[in-house]
Formats: structure tokens, C-alpha cells, sequence
């Protein structure tokens, strides 16, 4: 693969982050350097660190760098909920964010074991 770009799990995280910054421009003022800041870096953290890992050599660095991918993805997670538990959010914007939330973790996940299988393979494991 030549590009993070072609990863469907960089692109599945690519959306939430364009869900996310659609999201936040309804959030009140006040949250503008609260909840708005830490959604915006970490929903960003999530492809960021996807396509670092993709650019590393050994597959331990990529392997490394999609956990760090999958803990963003959890937090930004978090924040949706306090979002919606601090009635910023509606319930059917968190289960449009949720449904996205799923999948992204699905593909990181087989992603991440996609990157195992290839290591041991080559391992001769």
C-alpha cells in the first residue's frame, strides 16, 4: 500500500474528525478551550497517528502507533458522551457519531491485526 491515504481505517477516522469539527460549531461558547479543544485534538490524534505508524519501518512502530490511534479514538468517545450527558449533543447526534465511532474501531482493530498476521509471517511464527 502505497499511501496512509488508501488505509479505509485512516478514512473511517478521517470522517468522524469531519463529524466531529461539523459537531462542535453548534457547542456553546464557553466550551470553545474546554470540551471543543480536547474533541478537536484528540479526533484528530486518531488519523494522525495512523498515518505515522503506516510511515514507520518495523511493524512493532506501526503496530505501536495504531494502539495510540485506538486510545483517541476511545477518548474522543468520552467526549461525545459528556457531550450528550451535558445536553450539548442530542441523542441522535451521538448515535450518528456512534454508529461512524463503531466502525472506525472495527477497521483499527482489523487493521491492527492485519499488521500481527503480516509481522509473524514474516517472522516464519
Amino acid at each position: 500500500m502505497a499511501s496512509f491515504t488508501d488505509l479505509d481505517t485512516w478514512k473511517q477516522a478521517r470522517k468522524l474528525r469531519m463529524i466531529i469539527s461539523e459537531m462542535i460549531k453548534s457547542f456553546p461558547t464557553e466550551e470553545k478551550f474546554r470540551l471543543c479543544d480536547q474533541l478537536i485534538r484528540c479526533s484528530r490524534s486518531i488519523g494522525n497517528n495512523i498515518a505515522e505508524g503506516h510511515g514507520r519501518f518495523h511493524y512493532q512502530d506501526n503496530i505501536r502507533f495504531c494502539i495510540i490511534a485506538r486510545g483517541s479514538l476511545s477518548e474522543t468517545l468520552d467526549h461525545i458522551i459528556i457531550a450528550k450527558d451535558e445536553g450539548i449533543i442530542s441523542k441522535d447526534s451521538f448515535n450518528v457519531f456512534y454508529t461512524e465511532y463503531e466502525l472506525c474501531l472495527k477497521l483499527l482493530n482489523g487493521y491492527i491485526q492485519f499488521i500481527k498476521k503480516r509481522k509473524n509471517d514474516e517472522l516464519g511464527n
